[in-house]
């Protein structure tokens, strides 16, 4: 039905103009890159566009900024047709997503349409994509932990059910590989999983190969692939963490995983430098390196419905960089890194985890003092390793020396055998914890 045709059938059939809202109609005055300058569009941040092409097909997009009396529209698709005076109309607000259980099973794109050739999602409950407003206190206690199914991380660096954690590695160490053995024995009530700036084939390999159909039923996965605009590589982040927060609020413990913060941070950035936005280190804007705790901080233990969204976000570490700006400013905000080394993953080692410089800050609160001690004499034995392994490899180093380091050594081979997971295989909370209190004699 028309705009015309709704107001004509209104008040019983009787046409009244007064049911009509007044819109004003901006003009394209402007195309630089990928962002549009407009004229005569007096419309909020966040409002949704339709940009009319001279063929009569009309473009998407959202006003992202303005630049003295013109709005700043980002296309959402492509504007081969639009002519300089384009007619571009309002068309609604963005700010409201639709969630529901008919999400499960799904894979969809940044604006919640199916990717996987099913019929469009009908969902009765809406949410809203940028999250609310919430008061700290409302925020519980991490105190229970959370079995991912990896044995070095559930012994090792053990994560309670809503923590926040950073997968940190440079490309090639592991990332996706520790991602599905994670998705392989969570366990979670819902899992959602957003796949932000991707290769088209890894969106495919990942749904296929790692979405068992055991996991598949209880996951919803939202895709945006590196082509896409940047604006819709922000919208997919946080419509995977706003359906968590649906999910969360229904009592359900939610696992969150973002791949990749990284790529979230870049399609910021290239919104914050077409703004204006002054650059900082590694061009990174200041609204980029901000966005990071905005979407962090949206996950955690929810007071008032019991529920939880533990979040798992990977962090590329550009050129293996870990001083990079933005490992650093999710290092700030999350409960945990685990770092990933390359010189592990080198010599086959998976999952590649530098045991030595990653951590969970909230272990203490969630493991048995048992548990606790073990783990801190792992760690004591791997950075004993570690620091000295150039004079052990040399066989410049005297056993008898230095008796953590003679023990190091003699531990090494069972070490790294511990940490060691094939690919399929799952290891319980219960069975990596009582390994470790073991080998270490705790």
């Amino acid at each position: 039905m028309t705009r015309l045709e709704t107001i004509l059938s209104t008040r019983h059939g009787v046409a009244t103009l007064c049911d009509a809202d007044p819109r004003r109609v901006g003009r394209l005055a402007a195309l630089t890159g990928q962002y549009c300058e407009v004229s005569g569009f007096p419309y909020p941040l966040g409002t949704g566009t339709r940009m009319q092409a001279e063929n009569g097909d009309f473009a998407e997009g959202e006003v992202v900024g303005f630049q003295g009396q013109r709005a700043i529209i980002q296309p959402l698709g492509d504007v081969g047709n639009i002519a300089s005076g384009a007619a571009v109309y309002p068309n609604g607000r963005h700010d409201m997503i639709e969630v529901g259980e008919e999400l499960l099973g799904r894979v969809i794109d940044a604006k919640g349409r199916p990717l996987d050739g099913g019929i469009m999602p009908s969902c009765s409950g809406r949410q809203k994509i940028a999250g609310e407003d919430s008061n700290p206190l409302d925020r519980g206690r991490v105190v229970r932990a959370m079995d991912t199914g990896v044995r070095a991380i559930n012994a090792l660096l053990t994560i309670g059910e809503g923590q926040r954690v950073a997968i940190v590695a440079g490309s090639g160490v592991g990332k996706s590989v520790l991602m599905g053995q994670i998705l392989q024995g969570i366990d979670a009530d819902i899992i959602v999983i957003g796949l932000i700036g991707e290769r088209a084939r890894e969106v495919s390999d990942f749904v296929e190969g790692k979405l068992t159909p055991d996991i598949r039923h209880k996951s919803v996965v939202v895709a945006v692939t590196a082509d896409q605009v940047p604006l819709l590589r922000l919208r997919a982040a946080m419509r995977a963490t706003a359906i968590a927060e649906y999910f969360a609020h229904q009592g359900k413990r939610v696992l969150l995983m973002i791949d990749s913060l990284t790529r979230i941070a870049h399609a910021q950035r290239e919104i914050g430098l077409a703004m204006g936005e002054p650059p900082t280190m590694k061009g990174y804007t200041p609204s980029a390196l901000a966005l990071i705790p905005q979407l962090v901080e949206r996950a955690g233990v929810d007071r008032r419905s019991g529920g939880s969204i533990t979040a798992i976000y990977t962090v590329l570490a550009d050129g293996g960089d870990l001083e990079d700006p933005v490992v650093d400013a999710a290092r700030a905000i999350v409960d945990g890194h685990i770092i990933l080394s390359r010189t592990l993953a080198e010599s086959s080692i998976f999952p590649a985890i530098d045991v030595g410089r990653s951590l969970s800050r909230l272990m203490p609160d969630i493991v048995d003092r048992v548990h606790l001690a073990a783990a801190a004499r792992f760690r004591q034995l791997w950075s004993s390793y570690e620091q000295n392994s150039d004079l052990v490899m040399l066989g410049a180093y005297a056993p008898g020396s230095d008796a953590v380091l003679d023990d190091a050594i003699a531990q090494r081979p069972a070490m790294l055998n511990f940490i060691t997971q094939p690919m399929q295989s799952v290891a319980p909370f219960a069975d990596a914890r009582a390994e470790l209190v073991e080998g270490m004699g705790a």
